[in-house]
């Protein structure tokens, strides 16, 4: 019989030769993917070498990803490995994105203890389109920042932009999610607004005394560097470092920005900012502006 000759193997032959089970090769067989050379006269199928190395060749394409449909028609010839190795790659980019989103949506779940209608507003600012981040952060700055009459400040909003990447980091992904329910928030909106028109050069006046402490980092670390020197914020080193900061500006200008941006969050939206961005935000300044206020407040006593 045919099934009896060395160079011809049954599926079961087969099956032993390859290690693989004779359910999986009969399936593939039907799907044209190992198809028998020939029948014995009882009507098996019957296989010979190229067979087994053809079995190899499709075990390997599985176990890369492709499903049976793309190695069918790569052994066909209707389409060249290469062709179906660069969709491939791209789908195994956009599952593998699909996965780090997924586990950075999780993790914050797990570190926040969210409730089941929070994990899903979380899952859902994640998977946001490009387009669909970008009309978040739009609305906001049109809320915040517009109509905001100061031509430095309309040209730094116009160029304004706050993206996450193609390819985003679990913590970029976990800033995005706590950015985007911040900057939805109309509180928050509010209460930036408030600190932006305090902020805001006014035509025809100077820049407002209290502005300088949120763009230039200079204070933060005069700040920092007299507090890890022991000054306290009432004491008489206290005035002096004001003096030395505002001169003979108007103090309770600059303290009603400073507590406009500390109740705003300011710092904290910087910060959320930077971390969507990637970049290497500079250490938080909430304490040294916390000081900066109390500073100001003690000396507005005196």
């Amino acid at each position: 019989m045919d099934d009896e000759r060395p160079d011809v193997l049954t599926i079961g032959r087969l099956a032993h030769r390859t290690g693989l089970p004779v359910r999986t090769l009969r399936f593939w067989s039907d799907q044209g993917a190992v198809p028998p050379v020939a029948r014995s006269a009882g009507g098996y199928r019957l296989y010979d070498a190229e067979s087994v190395a053809r079995v190899e060749l499709v075990r390997t394409l599985r176990e890369l990803g492709l499903g049976l449909d793309d190695v069918c028609r790569v052994l066909s010839g209707r389409t060249t490995v290469i062709e179906v190795a660069d969709a491939h790659v791209a789908a195994l980019d956009a599952q593998i994105r699909s996965l780090k989103v997924s586990r950075a949506v999780l993790s914050t779940v797990a570190k926040r203890g969210s409730t089941v209608e929070e994990t899903a507003l979380m899952n859902r600012l994640a998977r946001l389109s490009a387009a669909e981040r970008k009309q978040i952060i739009d609305e906001f700055k049109e809320e915040v920042f517009g109509g905001l009459d100061d031509p430095r400040l309309r040209n730094r909003i116009r160029t304004y932009s706050i993206e996450l990447p193609d390819d985003p980091t679990p913590e970029q992904v976990d800033a995005w999610i706590e950015l985007a329910e911040l900057v939805r928030d109309p509180g928050f909106r509010a209460r930036l607004r408030t600190w932006m028109e305090l902020n805001t050069t006014v035509p025809g006046q100077g820049r407002p005394p209290g502005a300088s402490i949120w763009w230039a980092r200079q204070i933060v670390q005069t700040v920092a560097e007299v507090r890890k020197g022991g000054v306290a914020p009432e004491g008489p080193a206290a005035a002096e470092v004001l003096s030395e900061l505002f001169g003979d500006a108007d103090r309770a200008a600059v303290l009603r920005s400073l507590e406009a941006g500390i109740e705003a969050g300011a710092e904290h939206y910087r910060r959320l900012v930077a971390r969507v961005r990637g970049q290497d935000s500079s250490p938080a300044a909430t304490e040294e502006l916390e000081w900066l206020a109390r500073a100001l407040r003690a000396a507005d006593q005196t």
